[in-house]
């Protein structure tokens, strides 16, 4: 709460005297471009909950995909304040939905790895995008590609070899079906977020490429780990966007925490109503004909 405090009180005073420009970059943006980054995020949040049912399942887990998605979306909505949190919260749910067909808990966050591995795998690859704003050295890319190709090798050799407790929840490593599964479904969603960033840079007037739109999403991972709660978009956006306009580019990382946050809130409407629809069935049943 206090990270967040303070990363919105310096945005506001960044920002304070070109509030002007902002609000209007704001209203730049057509409505169906903005419906359309919500969508983008709805089938990140769908591709994702995919990819960690495919590692739960893997992991001896028996919960079905309604359900998992549906303890999916509670989480989501706790990412919008930090993303570990938002595990604790999926997990949480998960639990408390299906305690016999999920894994313990130290399984489900073991089972979170090869999703994040794969994630840091993609960033790492694209990583030569914060080259140009942030001034990383050319052979940083390199150096971070090569670590995580080593932490993947790694994750599947213990995959293989320890099988019981935490290590449980790699067992999707073990083979290739799993890997590919995983790897297929994560390039899908970051591929969808990367298509949302464009959209909305090109809609607020920021003359960004997708290179941009790809470092602003490792930008968003990255100051996403820490606790700056739903001011991360507008401060990845000035940190990584920046020289292309202070108060457009804060425009939009606002839009895009917004839109992000209207696609968890409708993810989650969805769990609610799929909740509550099978309680619906015996009332009618009993009901005189």
């Amino acid at each position: 709460m206090t990270g967040s405090l303070i990363v919105g009180g310096a945005l506001m005073l960044g920002l304070w005297g070109k509030r002007g420009d902002f609000a209007s970059a704001l209203q730049l943006a057509p409505l169906w471009i903005l419906g359309l980054a919500m969508l983008l995020h709805l089938v990140w949040l769908v591709a994702r909950s995919e990819a960690w049912h495919v590692c739960v399942g893997a992991a001896g887990g028996r919960v079905s995909r309604r359900r998992l998605y549906r303890a999916a979306s509670i989480g989501y909505l706790g990412n919008l304040f930090n993303g570990q949190f938002g595990l604790a919260v999926r997990i949480a749910a998960l639990r408390r939905s299906a305690p016999r067909e999920s894994p313990e808990p130290s399984v489900l966050i073991a089972a979170e790895l090869p999703i994040v591995v794969v994630e840091v795998g993609l960033a790492a690859l694209t990583s030569f995008t914060l080259v140009g704003p942030l001034g990383f050295p050319w052979w940083v890319p390199l150096l971070c590609f090569g670590l995580t190709l080593g932490a993947m090798a790694g994750l599947a050799r213990l995959a293989r070899d320890r099988r019981e407790g935490f290590w449980q929840g790699f067992a999707v490593m073990r083979g290739l079906q799993g890997r590919s599964s995983i790897v297929a479904l994560v390039v899908f969603a970051v591929c969808a977020q990367i298509a949302r960033n464009w959209l909305v840079l090109q809609a607020i007037g920021v003359d960004g490429s997708v290179l941009d739109a790809t470092a602003l999403l490792i930008g968003v991972a990255v100051i996403g780990l820490l606790p700056v709660g739903p001011s991360v978009g507008a401060a990845a956006a000035v940190v990584i966007l920046g020289a292309n306009g202070v108060a457009a580019t804060a425009a939009a990382g606002a839009l895009l925490t917004a839109t992000g946050a209207l696609g968890a809130l409708c993810f989650a409407a969805w769990a609610l109503v799929d909740r509550l629809r099978p309680s619906a069935a015996p009332l009618s049943a009993s009901l005189p004909s």
